[in-house]
């Protein structure tokens, strides 16, 4: 992943009216495992990882890495969100060095249909906002996925085009920085 700029990793915690957004911790790796063999959780992302593969590979401490927030519910792992940067040979760009900061998420099943998808994804866009406020950010997801699709309007994400990637027809959207009014 290349960095997201001059930004101190990790921050505090981030607490919203439910969650908490933090850095992962040991604890996570059950959780971590689990969201990566689902087969619910696969269906937009390629499938499930085989659950042996994943018991080998996935390290004590899973995804500590700039970007990586895990989502936090009452004490328990129920999610993640990543903002890294958007492959430059992948299609998909607004800006021409590409390098945009693309939005992440993914929630085990037995947390969707709550809100906090919505939730810790609007907290952890205010805190790129907070720093770094003048650049846009990306999400891409499978056009099927209607879920995600709601979620991105939601979230104030506008279509900027459609592509083939994956095997499968991509929404590709924007969320451009808020200029203050002066």
């Amino acid at each position: 992943m290349t960095e997201l700029g001059p930004v101190a990793w990790p921050p505090a915690p981030i607490r919203t009216e439910r969650l908490v957004l933090r850095e992962p911790e040991a604890r996570d790796r059950a959780a971590f495992i689990e969201l990566f063999a689902s087969p619910e959780v696969g269906t937009y992302i390629g499938g499930p990882r085989p659950r042996d593969e994943l018991e080998r590979a996935v390290p004590e401490v899973p995804g500590r890495r700039p970007g990586l927030f895990v989502i936090d519910l009452d004490g328990a792992m129920i999610g993640m969100i990543t903002l890294d940067r958007r492959d430059a040979e992948r299609p998909g760009h607004v800006r021409p060095d590409a390098g945009e900061a693309e939005l992440g998420y993914m929630f085990l099943p037995e947390a969707w249909g709550y809100g906090y998808a919505a939730e810790a994804s609007a907290a952890a866009l205010g805190w790129f906002a907070d720093a770094l406020p003048t650049e846009p950010v990306v999400l891409c997801t499978r056009a099927a996925n209607d879920r995600s699709m709601r979620l991105a309007a939601k979230l104030g994400f506008t279509e900027v085009e459609r592509f083939e990637e994956y095997g499968a027809e991509q929404w590709f959207g924007v969320r451009s920085p808020v200029t203050p009014s002066g």
